[in-house]
């Protein structure tokens, strides 16, 4: 039996669908803007995380959304 995914809150098909376009359709110069006005922002960090530990970043941050 097929598990049905949980989307997070605010999140529809329509919206992944639409995500999913603009990088697909994005070019590398448009990709190498966005990543660094990322790095320029005062309102985003970038960190490298072992890959090993993503999950467990990942389960961290929900944790604390959902506090």
């Amino acid at each position: 039996m097929k598990k049905k995914q949980k989307l997070p809150k605010g999140w529809t098909q329509a919206k992944i669908r639409e995500l999913i376009a603009h990088y697909d359709n994005q070019t590398e110069d448009e990709e190498f803007e966005e990543i660094e006005a990322a790095h320029k922002s005062a309102n985003i960090t970038m960190m490298a995380v072992p890959t090993n530990l993503v999950p467990k970043v990942q389960a961290f941050l929900a944790r604390r959304r959902s506090a």
